[in-house]
């Protein structure tokens, strides 16, 4: 007879981590490797803890980690939505509610994202928070990552309370169709209250935008439901000028991600711009890294 293999929380984290490779959480695969998938201290960096804390975690000497440490792990994990509740019922914690908004961007997406070189691209949540963005965008409109991660949110920048400022470009933005523009964001935040009704993130951003703008208010008070799908913005670079591009919009699966990506016309004066504009951009301050944390 057999002994029955470990199925306990530190023995699952530590299955997880082997089977996951360097390469599908980008990450330089060196030759001197001897295993194959994620050492502890890269599942510690990708998780945003400490590699003490990952070794007492495999070793079953922490044992009650909490539901914020979870989150962490399966992200940086890649696990799968049966995966990931798994993990927390281990680490005796209810999972999240299949209603709730994620955050979370699946490995094939954020692999598409990654090979579409200097076009830039960004993530957003089903509430419009910003999940994700590359060189390209931070390039382009600058990198949001001095903004703490829950101001950076389109629908909050489009609509401010208070006069608060705009928290995700760092320099001017404007469309070419304002009011049509206002009109979708409203209307894809209404179609996300019909798809997440329990999301207490979402449940607060609506109340904030309705109790604070005006605007956001009359326009909710209309009931129009849509997605918000394409666009065209000028954006006031300071260092190369004006840039026009096309905005489209993206949504994804389940989780009702929207990737933007932002184009200017081909052969244009304005790809000529975006290009200088790549090229005299430092490194951004995150990139990518906010799709596993």
């Amino acid at each position: 007879m057999t002994a029955t293999p470990e199925a306990g929380l530190g023995a699952m984290i530590r299955t997880w981590r082997n089977r996951l490779p360097p390469s599908a959480a980008a990450l330089p695969v060196g030759r001197a490797r001897r295993a194959a998938g994620l050492r502890r201290e890269e599942l510690a960096e990708l998780a945003g803890m400490s590699v003490d804390y990952v070794v007492r975690l495999e070793q079953g000497r922490a044992t009650t980690p909490s539901a914020q440490v979870v989150a962490s792990i399966a992200r940086a994990l890649q696990l799968t939505v049966a995966e990931r509740d798994h993990l927390y019922r281990l680490a005796h914690l209810v999972p999240p509610g299949d209603d709730a908004i994620s955050d979370r961007i699946p490995p094939g997406v954020h692999r598409v994202l990654t090979r579409l070189g200097d076009v830039a691209v960004a993530v957003f949540a089903a509430d419009w928070r910003l999940i994700w963005w590359n060189r390209g965008w931070a390039a382009l409109l600058g990198d949001p990552a001095s903004s703490p991660p829950e101001l950076r949110n389109f629908a909050r920048d489009r609509f401010p309370v208070d006069g608060g400022p705009a928290r995700l470009a760092l320099w001017p933005v404007t469309e070419l169709d304002r009011d049509a523009t206002d009109v979708a964001v409203v209307s894809d935040l209404r179609r996300a209250t019909g798809r997440f009704p329990h999301d207490a993130r979402l449940a607060e951003l609506i109340h904030d935008l309705g109790a604070g703008n005006e605007r956001f208010a009359e326009l909710w008070a209309k009931g129009t439901v849509a997605a918000h799908r394409e666009d065209h913005k000028r954006i006031e670079h300071p260092s190369v000028g004006p840039v026009t591009v096309d905005c489209d919009v993206l949504t994804g699966g389940d989780s009702d991600h929207k990737i933007v990506i932002m184009t200017p016309a081909p052969g244009s004066a304005d790809e000529d711009r975006l290009r200088l504009a790549l090229a005299a951009a430092p490194p951004p301050a995150t990139d990518g890294s906010l799709a596993r944390r």
